[in-house]
């Protein structure tokens, strides 16, 4: 078949633009999304990774596949760029974009859009980020209460330069949506703060429902994976966030995908459990762009998902969220509640 082309588009800077001003990133282009635009063609061809044997071939599965936009991504993109405060859902090129924003749902990245680190998985650019804008905090907090948001996802590139690597800045954002949307449950992914306890305490005292920190892949490669992090600081931050703020649900997610053993994924949920992490994401890994970042080694199919949510699921999580399109925010309202729920259950029957 010939490669799948897009009708009146041309590379932007999220990804693909559709002249209507709606986007799709790189990865919405290679899944094949059926656009729906048919009337006129331009000749792009779309990359495609390696036929390579030791990788996938750059034609998709078909369970990794999306639909067009459609709901309140209109609106919600306007609020967002109104907003000025950069979500990861454009800066990493997420996959689930149009799913989560036709239903007004968005990961808000502060701090900038320009990270002190480069992770050989991630699509944020690396590059020497800008000053804090002090209005950022106020800014983001206009533009949940317009969204009207019930919960908040809170992420942040990582930000070494700072004294504090982010951590007052990142609870300002905290505060200040508080204040707005008292009703809004929080959520802050934070970069690892070097495991510093006066970062994680800093974040904690702010408030927010859950912590979460991603150890992102299992031991053995996470040291080619993510250079500037380490799997055993990671885990000691869930573990310092819980002795910090014992109420606070953690969690953590995992990519799969890049070469790790079914094994190594077990030791990985047995790792964060010794830890006391109450929630677990697990999603397939999709490789940003062709160049810089990891190939993907396999796409896992839909059931091995569920075999691998029963069993974290035994070693006692709150919650677990599996799926070849999970990612540590998607869903993220769904999956605490339900931790939320069984956390107290099990505090009502101790």
């Amino acid at each position: 078949m010939p490669p799948r082309r897009l009708e009146r588009c041309r590379w932007g800077r999220f990804g693909y633009k559709i002249m209507d001003d709606r986007r799709l990133s790189r990865a919405d282009a290679l899944y094949g999304c059926e656009t729906g635009f048919q009337e006129r063609f331009v000749e792009l061809e779309l990359p495609v990774v390696s036929n390579s044997p030791a990788k996938p071939a750059g034609r998709l599965p078909s369970w990794l596949k999306r639909p067009l936009p459609a709901g309140d991504f209109a609106h919600t993109r306007d609020i967002v760029k109104n907003s000025r405060v950069a979500t990861v859902c454009q800066e990493a090129h997420c996959p689930n974009i149009s799913q989560c924003w036709a239903k007004r749902h968005a990961t808000f990245m502060i701090l900038g859009d320009k990270c002190t680190r480069r992770c050989r998985f991630c699509a944020v650019q690396t590059a020497r980020p800008d000053p804090p804008a002090e209005d950022e905090p106020a800014r983001l907090a206009v533009a949940v209460a317009q969204l009207g948001l019930t919960h908040v996802v809170l992420t942040a590139v990582a930000r070494d330069d700072l004294a504090d690597e982010g951590a007052g800045h990142f609870a300002r954002c905290v505060a200040a949506i508080r204040e707005a949307r008292p009703e809004t449950t929080l959520e802050v992914l934070p970069a690892d703060f070097h495991a510093r306890p006066e970062c994680i305490a800093t974040l904690c005292e702010a408030g927010p429902e859950l912590y979460n920190h991603n150890l992102e892949t299992v031991g053995r490669l996470a040291p080619g994976i993510r250079p500037q992090g380490k799997y055993r600081r990671s885990l000691e931050v869930l573990r310092i966030a819980k002795q910090i703020a014992p109420h606070i649900i953690t969690k953590s997610g995992l990519m799969v995908g890049l070469g790790e053993t079914v094994d190594e994924l077990h030791d990985a949920f047995a790792d964060l459990r010794a830890v006391g992490c109450d929630v677990l994401t697990i999603g397939q890994y999709l490789q940003p762009s062709l160049e810089g970042h990891a190939p993907v080694e396999k796409y896992y199919r839909p059931e091995e998902f569920e075999v691998l949510e029963a069993y974290s699921r035994k070693l006692g999580f709150l919650s677990v969220a599996s799926g070849p399109f999970v990612r540590s925010s998607y869903n993220a309202a769904d999956v605490f509640e339900e931790g939320r729920r069984r956390l107290a259950y099990t505090h009502l029957h101790v």
